[in-house]
């Protein structure tokens, strides 16, 4: 209500959306690299690749749901 009354409930939801946005890629580039989802994985079983990504994508935006908004 701070925030509403201030003025800054915009400003500080656009911060918020773009440190979730910056987070999610760099956990979605850490978790393909580990677990070996590469462009040539991709060049050789496009559907296996996308079905592991959407995987990491889903896991890396559930993480950062709980740190920064569900906290």
């Amino acid at each position: 209500m701070e925030l509403l009354s201030a003025g800054r409930l915009n400003s500080y939801l656009v911060d918020i959306n773009a440190q979730a946005e910056e987070r999610i890629i760099l956990l979605t580039e850490q978790m393909a690299t580990r677990e070996g989802v590469t462009e040539r994985l991709k060049a050789q079983d496009q559907m296996l690749w996308v079905q592991r990504m959407n995987s990491i994508q889903n896991r890396a935006e559930e993480i950062v749901l709980n740190e920064l908004v569900y906290c």
